[in-house]
C-alpha cells in the first residue's frame, strides 16, 4: 500500500440494517478514492458471510459480541467475549494496514471501536436508529467524527445525514420504471398497487392484515404485492378467497422494481426501510413492531409529520384499516401525489457519499503519519 492509498475498514455486520449502510458508504467511498482499499468485519452470524462477498469487498470474520438487553447468562460471558474479539480485530486491523474504522453499531461495531482506540486508529461513526444502541454509545466516546440519520438519537454532536444507501435506491427512477416493473411481477399496467413487506422474513400481523383486506381491496381496483416471508404461507391462497389481483410472493429480490410498481407501502418502521421508501418516494402506512424501545415508531415520525406516512399500531392494524387507509390514498390523485412528494422530501439521497467524504478525511489524518500500536 502506498502512503496515499487509504485503507479503510467498515464494522457493520449482523443484520441487513447494519450491513447495507456499511455497504452503501464503502460503495461511495470507492466513487470518491478509485485507490482506496475497502475491508468488512462480520461475523458467521447473520447476513454477512451472503451479502458482503456478493457486493465484492473482502470480509473478515471476528467472533460476535452480542449485547444482553437485560442481566442473564450472556452477560457474565461478555468481557471474556469482548477480550476474544477485540484481539482477533486488533490482528485485523493490522494485517489491512488499516488508517480508519466506519462503524454502524450492533454486536461487530464494539470490537471494533475498541481494537481502533488502542490503536489509536480515527473512528467514525454512523447510528441509523433514532435512539443509539449501546456499541455505537461506546464509539463515539472515542470517535472523530459520528453522524446519525435523525435528530435526538442520544449522541452528542451527532451531525444529522440520514442514512447511506446504495445508488440503485437514491437514483431510482420510478416513473420510468413503472411499466417494467409492473410487468415483472404480472401486476395490472394501470391501476393502483399496494405494496406489503415485513423484511427478509415477512411480518405475521401484517400477513393477517392483508389477507382479511385483500377481498376489499381489489374489489376497488387495487392491486396487492405482497412478500409474505419464505416461511409464510399466503393465507389468501389457504381460504380460497378468489383474488385475482393478489400477487403473493415469498421473498423480493428485486425490491427497486417492487417500489417502481407500488403506489402505496404496507411495513414496518426499521430505519433502513423507512430510509428506503421515503427516498424512493412511496407514500408508506408504516406499522412499527410492537417490541423493543419504540425506536421504529420514532423512525418513522419525520415522514410522517411531514406528510410522507402513515403511523399505525400493530395492535390497531386490521384488514378494515388496511384498506380503508389505502383506498383513502388511491382513490385521490392530490392527496396521493402530495404524499409522494412529501416522503421524498424526507429521504436520504447523498448520505452516502457525505459519510464517505469524512470517513476519508480521517483516514487522511492517518495515512500522513499517525502511529500504529
Amino acid at each position: 500500500m502506498t502512503s496515499n492509498e487509504p485503507s479503510v475498514v467498515v464494522a457493520g455486520g449482523g443484520s441487513a440494517g447494519h450491513v447495507e449502510p456499511a455497504l452503501a458508504t464503502a460503495d461511495a467511498v470507492r466513487r470518491l478514492r478509485p485507490d482506496a482499499r475497502v475491508t468488512a468485519l462480520g461475523t458467521e452470524r447473520g447476513l454477512d458471510t451472503r451479502l458482503i462477498p456478493a457486493r465484492g469487498y473482502p470480509l473478515e470474520l471476528i467472533p460476535p459480541v452480542p449485547l444482553p438487553r437485560k442481566p442473564n447468562v450472556d452477560l457474565a460471558k461478555l468481557p471474556m467475549r469482548v477480550v476474544r474479539s477485540v484481539r482477533r480485530t486488533r490482528a485485523v486491523l493490522r494485517e489491512v494496514g488499516a488508517d480508519v474504522v466506519v462503524g454502524f453499531g450492533g454486536y461487530v461495531s464494539l470490537p471494533a471501536y475498541l481494537a481502533a482506540a488502542s490503536m489509536r486508529l480515527p473512528i467514525v461513526v454512523h447510528e441509523a436508529n433514532a435512539r443509539a444502541g449501546v456499541a455505537n454509545k461506546v464509539g463515539a466516546r472515542f470517535a472523530r467524527a459520528v453522524c446519525a440519520a435523525v435528530p435526538g438519537s442520544g449522541l452528542a454532536g451527532a451531525e444529522v445525514i440520514g442514512i447511506p444507501l446504495r445508488r440503485e435506491i437514491t437514483e431510482l427512477d420510478r416513473a420510468g420504471l413503472r411499466a417494467q416493473a409492473r410487468a415483472h411481477f404480472g401486476l395490472d399496467p394501470q391501476g393502483p398497487v399496494l405494496l406489503v413487506f415485513g423484511g427478509s422474513q415477512g411480518a405475521r400481523s401484517l400477513n393477517e392484515a392483508v389477507s382479511a383486506a385483500v377481498p376489499a381491496l381489489t374489489a376497488a381496483g387495487v392491486s396487492v404485492l405482497h412478500a409474505h416471508g419464505p416461511t409464510n404461507a399466503p393465507a389468501v391462497g389457504i381460504t380460497g378467497v378468489d383474488a385475482p389481483g393478489y400477487h403473493p410472493v415469498p421473498y423480493l429480490e428485486r425490491m427497486d422494481l417492487a417500489y417502481a410498481a407500488a403506489d402505496v407501502a404496507l411495513c414496518r418502521a426499521g430505519a433502513m426501510t423507512v430510509a428506503e421508501v421515503s427516498t424512493v418516494g412511496l407514500p408508506a402506512i408504516y406499522v412499527p413492531l410492537p417490541h423493543g424501545n419504540g425506536e421504529q415508531a420514532l423512525n418513522a415520525r419525520p415522514v410522517v409529520d411531514a406528510g410522507g406516512g402513515m403511523l399505525v399500531a400493530d395492535a390497531e392494524l386490521t384488514g378494515e384499516t388496511v384498506s380503508s387507509l389505502v383506498t383513502g390514498l388511491v382513490d385521490d390523485p392530490d392527496r396521493l401525489a402530495a404524499a409522494a412528494a412529501a416522503a421524498r422530501r424526507s429521504g436520504h439521497a447523498g448520505a452516502d457519499e457525505t459519510l464517505a467524504a469524512t470517513v476519508l478525511e480521517a483516514a487522511g489524518s492517518s495515512v500522513s503519519g499517525r502511529t500504529r500500536t
